[in-house]
């Protein structure tokens, strides 16, 4: 029984909800899962089962809630696919919707935790932690776009990812036996997720990350009919032209047509080339932003056919980057105007000794700034230089020269 100071009253669209959240499970179990909802939305601090069940005020009877969300983990399926029906339902989505799927981490602590192991981390922060601890949870969600908030993103479904090392940890009584990769559990929540959105008469749009555009996934999405992936290529990807059209009436030669052409294309010739830019304006962080790309098509053996590409042309400025990342991050590149004692530094110096700065450079005709240019193929590039630039420099190394002196005794050189 929950403490009377928590117990609250919900609004009736939100016990609706969640009465038709809980429809799937057992009777006898399910009026738990509203009271957990209520300690999910009103809990601080970590996001705990622990931190669940205080803010509900039902910490007295914490084993019998352990027990029913264990329960809840089996039916995962169900109760994501009563998610679906209910966002179809109550939300006016437009008629073509945008999915994202990405991998998240989430962190962990102590050696009991089943299933934890270290992975990369996407997130490092100013302590640039390459690693970390805990679980992966591939995650499909749907983006809207809120007319305060901008894009956001509402979670439908998220599947744990456990690697083979670790899976011989796992007790047996779990019944987890079967290894799958990142691209075999993105591929299972988009034939899942797909089925139900085409009964609605809706369009699916899947947005990927550049780890998932590989075969193992691109091959079985694409089986299903009428879904549209967009994900990002590698700068080497191994594109081809397409392949030769037959002329009407011409004979068939022997052997099966050609799926892919013989020449292959190249990202960085194709995004140096000056002609083909267009211009189009979009929504970038809740701006209007104009944007120039260029796009063709071209032939993938991941996808095995053929494929449009585009190419974003973005254009920005040398910047400081303390801006960005704040001062005394190290990841900023240049040091910011003001020391840490928070007194002004001199103008031209990276420290207290005077350096050779931007400016300086400028002035003695040896560095031209222009824009720097990322295209999609990630190649970087600064303006041309002047000539007296490629001229080898002589610079002076070593030790400076001391003044000569003397060997003699004192007495001499008196």
């Amino acid at each position: 029984m929950a403490k009377l100071e928590c117990c609250w009253k919900c609004p009736y669209q939100w016990s609706e909800w969640s009465e038709w959240l809980a429809a799937g499970l057992h009777a006898r179990n399910r009026w738990r899962l509203p009271v957990l909802f209520l300690g999910i939305l009103f809990a601080s601090g970590r996001r705990t089962v622990t931190t669940w069940l205080r803010a509900a005020g039902v910490s007295d009877d914490f084993q019998d809630y352990y027990y029913f969300l264990i329960s809840v983990g089996r039916k995962t399926n169900f109760v994501a696919t009563r998610l679906v029906l209910l966002l179809i339902r109550v939300l006016s989505l437009p008629e073509r919707l945008l999915l994202v799927i990405d991998d998240s981490p989430t962190k962990r602590y102590g050696p009991k935790v089943e299933g934890a192991d270290v992975h990369h981390n996407p997130t490092p922060g100013p302590a640039d932690q390459p690693f970390l601890y805990g679980h992966i949870w591939v995650t499909i969600s749907l983006t809207l776009r809120h007319p305060r908030w901008g894009a956001i993103g509402l979670p439908l479904r998220a599947m744990l990812y456990v690697r083979k090392r670790t899976m011989e940890m796992i007790p047996k009584v779990r019944n987890w036996h079967r290894f799958a990769t990142k691209l075999q559990l993105a591929a299972r929540l988009v034939e899942w997720v797909v089925p139900i959105l085409k009964k609605a008469g809706k369009t699916v749009w899947i947005v990927v990350d550049g780890g998932y555009t590989k075969r193992p996934f691109l091959r079985r999405v694409l089986k299903i009919p009428d879904v549209v992936i967009i994900g990002r290529l590698r700068k080497d990807a191994a594109l081809c032209d397409l392949p030769p059209k037959r002329k009407k009436g011409q004979p068939r030669g022997r052997g099966r047509p050609r799926k892919y052409g013989k020449n292959r294309l190249s990202l960085v010739k194709r995004a140096g080339h000056r002609g083909g830019w267009e211009t189009i304006e979009c929504v970038l962080y809740n701006q209007t932003v104009t944007k120039t790309y260029k796009t063709f098509l071209a032939t993938y053996v991941p996808v095995g056919g053929v494929i449009r590409v585009v190419l974003v042309k973005e254009v920005r400025l040398l910047l400081d980057r303390s801006q960005c990342y704040g001062e005394g991050n190290p990841r900023s590149v240049c040091r910011s105007s003001h020391h840490r004692t928070r007194l002004p530094r001199r103008k031209g110096s990276l420290g207290h000794r005077p350096a050779t700065g931007t400016q300086h450079l400028d002035q003695c005709g040896r560095l031209s700034f222009e824009f720097v240019d990322a295209y999609a193929s990630r190649a970087l590039g600064l303006g041309p230089a002047r000539q007296d630039t490629l001229r080898p420099q002589r610079l002076a190394m070593g030790r400076r020269p001391t003044t000569p002196f003397s060997r003699r005794s004192p007495q001499s050189l008196a």
